[in-house]
């Protein structure tokens, strides 16, 4: 190639390169050892004397010349790359900050709250027991006696047995006679928790669940006692009357025993998954203790008498919510859990 053609090839290219790439790709190309450049020198041995001296100077000094133009790029370039990465790293106060996405209760959570501080306005106050339970406590202590079918690990029983001989609490009832045993009367208090049943899973039943427990012990108690402190627990809860019916039923640890109901908040008493389309919502189940409980908790059954009763956190965050199906609420579906 003439020499003359590629100093401006090689200047022509020279003024194009944009970063440090392309320049290292120019070196490479020109002023390696295997270089353009570098290669001309081997054309000169097929000339006179004089004429390779002459042209070697002049190749040698354009050699230099561009050597010092790429180094001269380089810095150039390499000033330009740290100048756009101070702008980007440049902090301006003034310049809004991303908001930081956080989480929230859990709706389950949040109305367990609400619960918990309506029945404290109204004296009772709030304890805990263990969910990992011994039978005593969750059966025979509550005058389930041993055959009953609640107490069937294999047939029709719905409760969890562990490998320590120990159950998954079916209910926070197993907790009263352990506090009637700590707290002297009068007794005033809610235990709310996590209880487990091995229930078919549905609209309305769930494995895992959440209740919560009240108990009156004093020496002058009565239904009436009951209905009216349910009857203002809704009140508050829903913020506005609400309309229930109380039905008599059997429970081993209450006598008199009734299932209370309320009309279906999800479908207004309609009809629908939520309800089994009954329009009613079993809400809780309650009654006067039986004193066989009193007596198993340590204390007098000839002188104290106690109401109890017991209410799914689920369903009534079900009533508030609108939700139809219980199911929602361990789905892990944030969609449905952002809503709150």
């Amino acid at each position: 190639m003439n020499f003359e053609e590629l100093k401006d090839i090689i200047k022509n290219d020279l003024e194009k390169i944009q970063d440090s790439s392309q320049l290292r790709e120019f070196s490479s190309v020109y002023l390696g050892k295997k270089g353009k450049i570098r290669n001309l020198f081997l054309e000169l041995k097929d000339i006179s004397l004089e004429q390779r001296k002459s042209l070697g100077k002049e190749i040698n000094e354009f050699a230099a010349l561009i050597q010092t133009e790429a180094q001269n790029l380089e810095k150039t370039l390499k000033e330009k790359e740290q100048e756009r990465k101070q702008k980007l790293n440049k902090l301006d106060l003034d310049f809004p900050g991303e908001k930081i996405e956080t989480g929230h209760l859990h709706p389950l959570s949040t109305i367990r709250r609400e619960i918990e501080q309506i029945f404290q306005l109204m004296g009772f106050a709030v304890v805990e027991g263990p969910e990992i339970e011994d039978e005593w406590h969750n059966f025979d202590s509550l005058n389930i006696p041993e055959g009953h079918p609640a107490r069937d690990a294999l047939s029709l029983g719905k409760t969890l047995y562990l490998e320590t001989n120990e159950i998954l609490r079916s209910h926070t009832s197993a907790a009263q006679t352990r506090f009637m045993k700590q707290i002297n009367p009068p007794i005033r208090i809610v235990i709310p928790g996590r209880t487990y049943r091995s229930d078919k899973v549905d609209a309305s039943h769930e494995v895992n669940f959440y209740q919560i427990e009240g108990l009156m012990i004093d020496e002058n108690v009565s239904v009436a006692n009951l209905k009216a402190i349910l009857q203002r627990f809704l009140k508050e809860f829903f913020r506005e009357d609400v309309k229930i019916r109380l039905r008599p039923s059997y429970f081993p640890f209450t006598e008199p025993s009734f299932e209370i109901d309320m009309s279906c908040a999800v479908c207004n008493g309609r009809g629908c998954g939520a309800c089994k389309k009954s329009g009613w919502v079993e809400i809780l189940g309650g009654g006067i203790v039986h004193p066989k409980v009193i007596e198993n908790g340590g204390l007098n059954p000839n002188k104290y008498k106690g109401l109890a009763f017991g209410m799914s956190i689920d369903r009534l965050t079900m009533m508030k919510y609108k939700i139809n199906d219980i199911r929602w609420f361990h789905s892990g579906n944030l969609k449905f859990l952002k809503q709150f």
